[in-house]
Order: C-alpha cells, then sequence, then structure tokens
C-alpha cells in the first residue's frame, strides 16, 4: 500500500501571545493526507491555537507551517485549501438550511443551477433532505451539526478543522455524532484536524492522537500505542486510568516495584534504573490471597455499569482494579499480574505528580476530615 504524503507540515513552530505568554513551544508536527488526526489535551495546551495556526488566524512567532511542501507562513485564512467547524457551529440564525449549506458557494459566484446541485448533494450525504427550507434556530443540536459539516465540506477544502464540534451535545448524541463524523471522513477523504479534552472521544475516532500539555507534545501515535505504551506519566495519566508506581529495572525483562520483582516485556534500561510503572486497572485479576503476587485490603467498590471499580489497599498505596467479579470491602484479596500488563517508563518531569492513587485518596481523605472539623 503506498505511503500517502504530508499535506501539512509544522516545523518548529512556537506562539508568544503580546502579554508574553508562550503557548506553543518548539512544535513539531507532520499530517499525512486523508488522516484522521485528534489533537488532545486539557484546556490551555494549545491545541485551539495550533489549530489556529494551520487555518491562519495566528501567525506564529517563530518556525514554519508547510502545506504540500510549500510555505505559507503569512498566507491569509481565505487563500488557505482549509475550513473550520467551530465549537458553536457559527452558522447564520436568519439564512435556512438551503443558504447556510450554500453560503460557501454564493461567496465563489458559483452558477444557480450548481449551486442548487451542490446543495442537494449535501444535505443527501448529511442526512438533510427535505430541511431545505428549515429555519435554523428550529434545528436540533445534531441537525445544525449536519448543517455546519455539509457547508465546511460543500466547498471541497483539502483539510477540515474542527474545534470541539461536539461539546455542546449531550452524551448520547454525541457519541452518534462522532461514528457519523468518522464516517463522514472516511467517505470524503479529507483530512480532519479535530481538537477534544475528551480522551474517549480521541480513541473512538482517529487514526492518530497528538497528546499535548503546556504548548509541547507528548506523545504522538495510533489510539492503541498511545493507551497501550504511553512515553510518559503525564500520558498515562491523562489518558484513561492508571496505576503508576515508581519501581526500577533489575536487568531487562525484570521490573522491581511494590517491594516484589515481576517478570515484563520491557527492556533496554540500565541495570537498577530508576522508572515509572503503569499498570492498567483492568489487566489486574483479583486472586484468593494466598494465590496472589500482591496481598491487600479492599477498601471501596463503585459498580460502574459493566465492572466493578474495586480500591485494594497494599501497604499504602491504593491500587484500582476494573473487574466483573465482585469484591466486597474489608475483603483480603491477592492480585496477579502478567508480565504484559506492566509497562515501563522512563523517569520525566511529571513523575511522582500523576497516577498515584494513593495521593488522589489521601487528599480525599484529608478533605473529609477538614469537612467533619468544620462541622
Amino acid at each position: 500500500m503506498e505511503e500517502k504524503k504530508n499535506i501539512i507540515d509544522m516545523q518548529n513552530l512556537s506562539v508568544v501571545f503580546e502579554d508574553g505568554e508562550q503557548v506553543l513551544r518548539n512544535f513539531n508536527l507532520s499530517i499525512r493526507d486523508g488522516e484522521f488526526v485528534t489533537l488532545l489535551g486539557q484546556s490551555g495546551c494549545g491545541k485551539t491555537t495550533t489549530l489556529r495556526v494551520i487555518a491562519g488566524f495566528i501567525e506564529p512567532s517563530a518556525g514554519d507551517i508547510l502545506f504540500d511542501g510549500k510555505k505559507i507562513n503569512g498566507v491569509p485564512p481565505h487563500q488557505r485549501p482549509v475550513n473550520t467547524i467551530f465549537q458553536r457551529y457559527a452558522l447564520f440564525p436568519h439564512y435556512n438550511v438551503f443558504e447556510n449549506i450554500a453560503f460557501g458557494l454564493r461567496l465563489r459566484k458559483v452558477p444557480e443551477a450548481e449551486v442548487r446541485q451542490c446543495v442537494g448533494e449535501m444535505l443527501k450525504f448529511v442526512n438533510l433532505e427535505g430541511f431545505e427550507k428549515r429555519d435554523i434556530t428550529k434545528l436540533s443540536g445534531g441537525q445544525q451539526q449536519r448543517v455546519a459539516i455539509a457547508r465546511a465540506v460543500i466547498n471541497k477544502p483539502k483539510v477540515l478543522l474542527l474545534d470541539e464540534p461536539l461539546a455542546a451535545l449531550d452524551l448520547k448524541l454525541r457519541k452518534d455524532m462522532q461514528n457519523e463524523l468518522k464516517n463522514i471522513q472516511k467517505q470524503l477523504g479529507i483530512t480532519f484536524i479535530y481538537v477534544t479534552h475528551d480522551q474517549e472521544e480521541a480513541l473512538s475516532m482517529s487514526d492518530t492522537v497528538v497528546v499535548m500539555h503546556e504548548g509541547t507534545v507528548q506523545q504522538i501515535g495510533t489510539p492503541v500505542d498511545i493507551y497501550n505504551e504511553p512515553q510518559n506519566a503525564f500520558v498515562a495519566d491523562f489518558i484513561g486510568e492508571s496505576n503508576i508506581l515508581d519501581g526500577h529495572m533489575r536487568r531487562d525483562f525484570l521490573a522491581h516495584f511494590a517491594g516484589k520483582d515481576f517478570v515484563c516485556l520491557d527492556k533496554g534500561f540500565a541495570p537498577n534504573e530508576e522508572v515509572d510503572v503503569v499498570i492498567r486497572p483492568e489487566d489486574v485479576d483479583i486472586v484468593p490471597a494466598e494465590q496472589g503476587m500482591l496481598t491487600g485490603l479492599v477498601t471501596g467498590v463503585t459498580f460502574r455499569g459493566v465492572h466493578f471499580e474495586i480500591i485494594v489497599d497494599i501497604e499504602g498505596f491504593k491500587w484500582m482494579i476494573q473487574s466483573t467479579d465482585y469484591s466486597p470491602e474489608g475483603n483480603r484479596v491477592g492480585l496477579h499480574i502478567e508480565p504484559d500488563a506492566i509497562h515501563v517508563m522512563k523517569k520525566s518531569k511529571y513523575s511522582g505528580l500523576y497516577g498515584d492513587f494513593s495521593s488522589y485518596s489521601d487528599e480525599i481523605d484529608q478533605l473529609s476530615e477538614l469537612t467533619e472539623e468544620e462541622e
């Protein structure tokens, strides 16, 4: 299968606002033609700024942005082959559905017959046939979303930028629209660059996920790679739930944490190098105490619908376990961990800051104590 070419290259981009705030720092990212890429991160991490740099609404303070290999720094937004869908859709309330979708074609002075044909095709494509004359304000959130998509793609941009477009929708509709957006992207073959802070949304929709923090890229990879092979404690904590423990590598394929040695699949570390060890809650089996590699006390059980979330205290560290088997509070249990469930990461500036469920629990306990004292 032929490797798709890069359609966008961002090289050493930095963005510093007039007040001195640096939003992007030496940012590098290449996006292939036809790829669904999601920029994922907390508020303020620079993901929307990255989108606005691509669109031409913000000029980088340093670095270059290339489109099909050509530098486009300074090219105004209307001359870039991109279109944007904003969180609030930015539809025209005084136009009906037809005129909203036709807006871009009318700006280009496309003949009326072609406008009607193209809008008709778009209405069919987004399942809004028969809504041509409907007032925009009379549409549901999902229908408005479809109008915004149709208006954005009718001009056939090479790249579609989507800035948290599903944030205003309720949970069920948001999940429906996630599937719809992914199907639309596949059918059109247009490059989608999607911004969200929702990890599940990023993992379920994307070909490639870019995890961002403080204006820098923390990891780029497929959803499976990002989840199963996080590169540091920030990524491990931000993507899903994690048990992150201090440890060290005895040697290749042997990690030491929680006071014991565990066979693992990791190598390439120095002998006795200090590391972070991440183990996902769903990868730990609860077994009878006498059969466990580790033993501890169940201190909390929460039913989450498809599984129980079980907290097991082992020498002060509270492990989070996700299991379909119920284990009551107060039970002494064992934990069994397979070698492929253990992921070893190099120490980073995020080590000790994320994923320590024990610290989180202590903070909750302290808050509870303060509340009781106030009462």
